[in-house]
């Protein structure tokens, strides 16, 4: 009976061991920067901007200018693992 007792919470503490190491530390949250005000009202044009896509190219709002139809789409934590 004894041996069992003991077995048992040999197993229950190694148990408790494992899940401890797989749980990540807990980190302070990242400082997050100030929002830009542009003061947009619906249906006014957008500024002109630059940012890089998906195939590492910079791109410029203005190239596409008459020439496409522009969807800007934000993913919230994609591909960050949360």
């Amino acid at each position: 009976m004894l041996k069992k007792i003991f077995g048992l919470s040999l197993l229950t503490i190694a148990l408790a061991v494992s899940v401890m190491a797989q749980t990540p530390p807990a980190q302070p949250p990242a400082a997050q920067p100030p929002a830009i005000k542009t003061h947009l009202k619906v249906g006014q044009a957008a500024p002109d901007f630059s940012m890089t896509g998906t195939d590492g190219k910079a791109y410029k709002l203005s190239d596409f200018k008459g020439k496409k139809t522009v969807v800007l789409a934000f993913y919230v934590l994609a591909f960050t693992g949360g």
